[in-house]
C-alpha cells in the first residue's frame, strides 16, 4: 500500500493563509507543513463548534508526523510560530497576575489563604506529569491547549512512569469528554467539562509504539498519521531566491492573533456541512467501511470511524480561514472546503492502515508489554496476565487484545483455554527461519510458474506462425 502525498489540487484550493504558509515547500515537507499547521491553528479558533453525532465538538487535531531522520520531517516545527504570540500574551498576562495575588498575600493585612488565578498557557509541554496536565487542561478550558513537540520520544518517556501516564487523558479529551482527578495528599480536586487539546508530533517510526503501546488501546485511532521513508535531498541552504520562511509564519501569526481576538469577543459560531455534503459524508464512509470489512482487518474501523470526525475537524478549520474577514452563523462549508478535507481525509487514512498493518505485524513491543512479559511465569493463565495488566493501568479488554497479538508475534503459544506458555529463544529463532524459508519456497514456486506460463506462450506463439 503506498503512502501518496496530498493532491496538487488541494493546494491550488487552500484558503490564503495556508497558501501562502505551503507555497515555500514542495513535495513532503509541503505535507507536513500543511498538516503541522493545520493541527496548531485548531486551537486558535474559540467560540466556534459544530454538532457531530449528536454531540458539540470543537476543532482540536491529533496529528503526528512518522519518518526516518534526515527526512524534512523537521519543517513541522515552523507551524509552532503561528501561536507563539497568542501564547506569550496569554502567559504574560496570567503569570503577572498570579505574581501579583502571591505579593498581595504577604503584605500587612492581606489575605494568606487567598486562592490566587492560574498561570495560563497556550502551548503545552509534552515532558508534564499527569496532574499538571490536568492542571492546565483546567485552566484553559475554555479556550484549550497545544501540544508541539518534534520528538515523540518526549511524551513516550513519560507514558512509563505511573506519575506522568496520561495515554487515557488523551484519548478522552479527543471527543472533549469530561474528565477529573483527586489527590488528596496533594490536595488536588478537579473536574473539567470539555476539555480541549491538539497535538503537533513528529518522530521515526520507532518512538511511535512506545506512545500508543497497542493498536488496541484507542489512541492509535484518534491520530491523523502522516508516514513517509524518503529520505530528503541536501538543501541548497544558501539559496538567495529563497524567502524568509520564519518571517512568512510570523506574518501569518499576526493574522491568526487578530482572528483569535475577533472570535473571543462574539458569540459562540455553530459550523455545518450542506445536506448535500452530510449525504456524500455518509455515503463515503460507509463506502469505506464496507470495503475494509470485505478486504481488510475489522480491527481497523475505530480508525475509519474516527477519521470521520477527523475530516468534520479539517472542515470547521478550512472553513473559519476562508471566512475569517466575515465571520458570521451560520457558518457554513463551501464545496471547496468540503472537497480538500474528504482529500486529505483519504491519504491520512491511507497512511493509517499502511500504520496500523506495519504495527500489527511488527516483532516489536513495546518497553511496557516487555515489563509486564518478564512478570509473567514462563506458563501462565489470562487471570494473571490481566492482574499483571492491571498494575500498569491495561484494561482486561486491551489485555485480552495484547494477548492475541503476542500469539499472532509468535511470542506466546495458547496451550488450552485461558492458559498461555511463553517460546524461549530457540523456538522464536526456528520459527523466523520456517517464515524465512516458507518465503523462498513460494518465491521459487512463483518463478517456476511464470518460467512455464512463458514457455506456453512461445508455444503458442509458434502455433501462430505455422
Amino acid at each position: 500500500m503506498d503512502r501518496r502525498m496530498i493532491g496538487e489540487g488541494v493546494y491550488k484550493r487552500l484558503p490564503e493563509p495556508l497558501k501562502k504558509l505551503t507555497d515555500e515547500f514542495k513535495n513532503r515537507e509541503k505535507d507536513v507543513v500543511l498538516l503541522s499547521c493545520m493541527g496548531v491553528l485548531s486551537n486558535c479558533f474559540p467560540n466556534v463548534y459544530g454538532i457531530y453525532d449528536k454531540d458539540t465538538i470543537y476543532p482540536h487535531l491529533y496529528i503526528v508526523i512518522i519518518a526516518p531522520p534526515a527526512s524534512g520531517k523537521g519543517v513541522m516545527t515552523f507551524s509552532r510560530i503561528l501561536i507563539e504570540k497568542i501564547h506569550n500574551e496569554i502567559f504574560d498576562k496570567t503569570k503577572t497576575e498570579y505574581l501579583d495575588c502571591e505579593k498581595s498575600k504577604t503584605k500587612p493585612g492581606g489575605d494568606k489563604n487567598k486562592i490566587c488565578p492560574s498561570v495560563q498557557v497556550r502551548i503545552l509541554p509534552g515532558n508534564v506529569s499527569s496532574a499538571e496536565m490536568y492542571s492546565y487542561l483546567d485552566s484553559c478550558q475554555r479556550f484549550g491547549v497545544v501540544m508541539i513537540e518534534s520528538e515523540i520520544e518526549t511524551i513516550s518517556k513519560m507514558s512509563k512512569n505511573d506519575w506522568s501516564n496520561y495515554s487515557d487523558v488523551l484519548r478522552k479529551v479527543f471527543h472533549h469528554e469530561t474528565i477529573s482527578i483527586s489527590r488528596k495528599t496533594e490536595k488536588i480536586h478537579l473536574n473539567i467539562n470539555e476539555p480541549k487539546l491538539a497535538i503537533v508530533l513528529s518522530g521515526t517510526p520507532e518512538q511511535l509504539m512506545p506512545l500508543i503501546l497497542s493498536i488496541a488501546n484507542g489512541l492509535f485511532s484518534r491520530l491523523l498519521i502522516y508516514g513517509f521513508d524518503e529520505i530528503a535531498d541536501f538543501k541548497d541552504v544558501f539559496d538567495k531566491s529563497k524567502k524568509n520562511t520564519k518571517q512568512i509564519f510570523k506574518s501569518v501569526g499576526d493574522d491568526i492573533y487578530s482572528l483569535y481576538h475577533k472570535l473571543m469577543k462574539i458569540e459562540p459560531l455553530e459550523f455545518s456541512l450542506t445536506e448535500i455534503q452530510e449525504r456524500r459524508f455518509l455515503k463515503k464512509f460507509r463506502n469505506i467501511q464496507a470495503d475494509i470489512v470485505e478486504n481488510y482487518d475489522t480491527d481497523f474501523l475505530s480508525s475509519l470511524r474516527r477519521h470521520g470526525l477527523i475530516m468534520f475537524r479539517l472542515c470547521m478549520i478550512l472553513t473559519v480561514l476562508r471566512n475569517k474577514d466575515n465571520l458570521q452563523e451560520p457558518l457554513i462549508c463551501a464545496n471547496k472546503d468540503y472537497a480538500i478535507a474528504e482529500s486529505i481525509m483519504k491519504t491520512a487514512l491511507r497512511h493509517a492502515q499502511y500504520t496500523f498493518e506495519t504495527l500489527e505485524n511488527s516483532e516489536f513491543i513495546a518497553p511496557q508489554e516487555e515489563e509486564m512479559l518478564n512478570k509473567l511465569t514462563k506458563t501462565f493463565t489470562r487471570d494473571k496476565a490481566i492482574q499483571v495488566g492491571k498494575e500498569y493501568g491495561v484494561p482486561v479488554r486491551t489485555m485480552d487484545d495484547k494477548l492475541i497479538q503476542w500469539r499472532n508475534k509468535k511470542i506466546i503459544i495458547k496451550i488450552s483455554q485461558g492458559k498461555y506458555r511463553k517460546k524461549n529463544e530457540k523456538e522464536t529463532e526456528a520459527d523466523k527461519e520456517a517464515e524465512v524459508n516458507s518465503k523462498e519456497i513460494k518465491r521459487i514456486e512463483m518463478e517456476a510458474e511464470a518460467e512455464v506460463a512463458m514457455e506456453r506462450a512461445r508455444e503458442a506463439e509458434k502455433q501462430n506462425n505455422l
